[in-house]
């Protein structure tokens, strides 16, 4: 036999309003530590990250705000839904994102979530903030998009 024959992702769920709200310069691939019954109720898609955002903190870095609604099926073992979670990076990558953070007013902002080979990661991405009329901007260029196509279909 040859080779590993590379399962497919499965995304779990998308941050629609990161991309909306901030410039996405670059992106990263994370680990994240979950404890116990929090890994079956984010693969049952149980959580939200709409506010979610990553800090570097004593080397570390952490996810904060993410909400894991508890286990239905997991009694006494279930953990705070809304503790910080650690992410899985390695030390230069984080020394890289800490300078990025500090020099140029960046965010750490996650992007989606998915299953890699059944373990749970985070694709974190390293965000400006937009201004308003940024965000017009986008919104005017897609309803062209949007109307450019209409055309295309209907001829």
């Amino acid at each position: 036999m040859s080779g590993s024959t590379q399962l497919p992702e499965k995304t779990l769920a998308v941050n629609k309003k990161a991309r909306f709200n901030y410039a996405v310069t670059e992106s990263l691939e994370c680990g994240i530590e979950l404890k116990g019954t929090e890994v079956k109720s984010v693969k049952q898609g149980k959580f939200s990250f709409s506010d979610c955002y990553a800090k570097i903190d004593n080397h570390e870095l952490w996810l904060i705000a993410l909400h894991i609604t508890p286990y239905t099926f997991g009694n006494r073992f279930n953990h705070d839904p809304d503790r910080p979670r650690k992410l899985l990076v390695h030390k230069q990558e984080i020394k890289r994102l800490k300078r990025k953070v500090q020099e140029k007013g960046l965010t750490l902002i996650p992007l989606r979530f998915y299953l890699k080979r059944s373990i749970v990661k985070l694709e974190l991405g390293v965000c400006k903030g937009k201004k308003l009329v940024d965000k017009r901007e986008d919104i005017k260029k897609r309803d062209i998009k949007r109307d450019l196509e209409r055309e295309l279909r209907d001829k």
